[in-house]
């Protein structure tokens, strides 16, 4: 358990102390580029917050299935063990 809570706690700093990425598609990034152009620059923080959101969601949804098949795995285990 001690091992665990340790991991999730590394994890949970990591993600919120990650650094702001700056990654688009080509299309986003014309789209951005001429409302820049134009003096509108609220729409590209918002297209680099919704990638970040789109990029954590399938890690985070990992992590939570590994956390019940772990729990899952550990039950089974202890209910052997009293066999």
């Amino acid at each position: 358990m001690n091992r665990l809570v340790k991991i999730f706690f590394l994890l949970t700093f990591f993600l919120l102390t990650q650094a702001n990425t700056f990654a688009q598609c080509a299309m986003c990034r014309a789209s951005v580029e001429n409302n820049v152009a134009n003096g509108e620059t609220s729409i590209g923080a918002g297209l680099n917050a919704g990638i970040l959101y789109l990029f954590v969601m399938p890690y985070l949804m990992a992590m939570v299935i590994g956390f019940f098949w772990y729990r899952a795995a550990k039950k089974k285990k202890a209910k052997l063990s009293f066999h």
